[in-house]
């Protein structure tokens, strides 16, 4: 199973500000798409709904190869995005199988050198996400929406 996607979403944060989302992965197995669902419902138990711009954007890709994003699918849609980064409030979310979250760990670093506003450490599970995890997303996707 392979899927692409981005849900975007648009709501009005804390004191009535206007906010619009979006939630942008790659899954080849399932379980980071599992965990974009998780932060997509806390979007939405925040009160968002669908739309086309972002002000806040979460970013799902599990770690591939030697703990890097997905070369042939993820990256080169991501580097497109990077450009657009500066000021937006962003979070980040994916799986592995092995290591250590390097992967997180690197992309943490090159959104914050994108000038993007990382809103929470990279949320990672191993393999398919738990309750735990899953929770972890929602509330990644609650504070994107504060």
């Amino acid at each position: 199973m392979k899927h692409c996607s981005a849900v975007y979403s648009e709501m009005y944060g804390k004191e009535n500000i206007h906010m619009k989302t979006a939630v942008i992965y790659w899954s080849g197995t399932g379980n980071t798409e599992k965990m974009a669902e998780s932060v997509c419902a806390g979007m939405k138990e925040a009160g968002a709904d669908i739309i086309a711009a972002c002000d806040a954007i979460a970013f799902g890709c599990p770690a591939m190869g030697a703990e890097v994003l997905k070369e042939s699918e993820f990256e080169p849609a991501f580097s497109s995005f990077e450009s657009l980064l500066a000021g937006k409030k962003t979070g980040l979310f994916g799986s592995y199988g092995w290591g250590d979250g390097a992967w997180m760990r690197d992309w943490q670093d090159r959104v914050i050198s994108d000038g993007a506003e990382l809103i929470a450490d990279g949320v990672i599970c191993m393999n398919e996400p738990d309750d735990a995890a899953l929770a972890e997303c929602r509330d990644l996707g609650a504070k994107l929406a504060a």
